[in-house]
Order: structure tokens, then sequence, then C-alpha cells
């Protein structure tokens, strides 16, 4: 691609728990590259996500809710969203529209209120499941609350003025040269992107306390002995107790069975190669509120 008079930046897509900032996330890149579910504070990482084309690139970085901390990993995710305030060329405020304003909205707000020069769109989500004056009436009251550069309604789910989302941001963004390969549509590693797509099988089939004790780590990656083609995947899911571990497990192993089954449908999708899971569950009580564990889960690392 002619990268002259081409645009680049980060942009940060900030928001409560279950907005829809991955959904947004995944449908301007065309694919999934955000695991998405309907339990809050489902990403606790930084995702960046490369998005090119002719005008330019936008490095979308998709971050944890913004919450109460109630363990060192709620803490580790509030910093890492806290920290994309202040390192970024654009922020992307989302709400959800159907959620009434709250403490969490009037946090958030205080925290925009200590960023400096930095452009802030506000973006209002599920705008399909309102009547246009409920719209207008959101729109007038954050008017009063902050001095957004941009105001953008759209659907993430269906795809609703996305591209006039991507014109505006194109508009803000410096000019500049590609910062990453044209070709490379995520900055993390492909490990990371598979234990995330595992964890998500998890989210989808299990309930109550046991997604919030999960933790995926890949223990090794690589061709297989008998068939080179195929991708050999071992990981470990780590909980905190040993009844969650019989619920990971399930009836003679049909739980793990189906995490593995579901999940493979989609790596393979993305990696675009045949694989074979293994998947082990281990207890390591309480690793949520432990340092040495957090970090080797890959929850703490230098640029944190």
């Amino acid at each position: 691609m002619n990268q002259k008079n081409s645009k680049s930046g980060f942009a940060a897509i900030i928001g409560r728990p279950n907005v829809g900032k991955s959904t947004l996330l995944n449908q301007v890149m065309g694919q999934k590259i955000a695991i998405m579910s309907d339990k809050p504070q489902t990403t606790r990482n930084k995702i960046r996500a490369v998005f090119t084309e002719e005008r330019g690139q936008i490095i979308f970085i998709d971050t944890p809710g913004i919450h109460k901390p109630k363990s060192k990993l709620g803490s580790y995710m509030m910093n890492a969203t806290l920290t994309s305030l202040q390192e970024v060329d654009l922020l992307l405020y989302l709400i959800d529209v159907t959620e009434s304003f709250g403490p969490g909205e009037r946090f958030i707000i205080e925290q925009l209120n200590n960023v400096k020069r930095t452009p802030v769109f506000l973006i209002l989500n599920k705008i399909d499941k309102l009547e246009k004056a409920q719209l207008l009436a959101i729109i007038d009251q954050y008017r009063t609350l902050f001095d957004f550069t941009e105001i953008i309604p759209i659907s993430a789910l269906k795809g609703e003025n996305i591209q006039e989302l991507l014109k505006a941001i194109f508009k803000q963004l410096p000019e500049g040269p590609y910062l990453y390969p044209p070709d490379q549509i995520v900055e993390h590693p492909e490990r990371f992107v598979v234990a995330e797509l595992i964890r998500e099988k998890i989210l989808h089939l299990t309930r109550e306390e046991v997604p919030h004790s999960i933790a995926v780590v890949i223990e090794n990656m690589r061709p297989g002995d008998e068939n080179p083609d195929t991708l050999l995947i071992q990981a470990v899911i780590y909980v905190e107790r040993s009844s969650q571990k019989g619920i990971i497990i399930g009836k003679n192993g049909s739980m793990l069975k189906e995490v593995g089954r579901l999940a493979r449908r989609d790596i393979e999708r993305l990696l675009g190669s045949k694989s074979f899971i293994e998947l082990w569950v281990k207890v390591k009580e309480d690793w949520r509120n432990r340092d040495h564990l957090l970090k080797d889960f890959g929850y703490f690392n230098e640029e944190d």
C-alpha cells in the first residue's frame, strides 16, 4: 500500500465492563480478535489490533472494563486501562445506551478530566435498541459532563455507523508511516491469542464464580510429531478451588472435551492450520491475589 500522506496512531477503547468494546473491535477488524462473553471483565489485558487501509493505520487498544478492583488481578486490569488514557492519540469512550448513567460512568468522566490534549470521542453503542428521542436525551446529558471531540452513535453488533467512526478517527490521527507491517492484524504473539480463545469457551460454558477464577497458560505450541502440518497445542487451565476443577473437567471429561472442540474451531480459523489440543486443569489457590502467579500467567510485564 502507498504510505504517502498516510495517517497512523493509537486509539484506546475504554468504558465500563460489558458495553461492547470487544464487539466493536471485532466488527472493525472483520474477524475475531478479542474474546467476547456476557460475563463482566472478560478482557484482562490490553489487546492491540492493527487496522490498515488506504487512509493509513489505526492501532486499536481494547482495554479491560473500568471497575472497582476486588483482587490484585483487578488492580492490574485497572492499571492497564488507566495508563492507556495517557499514551494514545485518541480515546474512544464507549457507553451502552440501554444502561442508565451511574457511579461507573461518573468515575470514567472524572478520569477523562485528568487527560490533557488527547481528543475523546463519545461512542454510543446499541442505538438499534432505543428511540431517537431517547438517544438525543442521552447525548444532551453527556454533553454537559465533558467536552467531547466527537459524539458518534453506533451499533457494534450490527455494524451501523462503523464507517463514519473510522472516518472520524482518521481525521484526528497525525500524518505518518505505518507503525506495523500492512499484513499484521494483532500485536500479541499467537500463544496469547490461543490462550484467550480457550478461556472464551470456558466463559461461555460455565457460570457464577468459575469464569473469574480461570487462567489459561499455553505450555507448548509446535508442529505435531506424527503430522507436522497439524499444530500441537498443550495448555493448562488454572482454577482457584478443587470444586472448580471438577466443573471444568465435567462428567467423564465432557466439559473439557467441549472446551477443546469449540476452541479448536476458532483457533484453526484464525491460524489457518489444523490443530490438536491437549488440556489439563490444575488448582492454584487464590492465584488472583498472588503476585508471582499473576506474573507467571502473563498479567504483569515490563511495560506495566
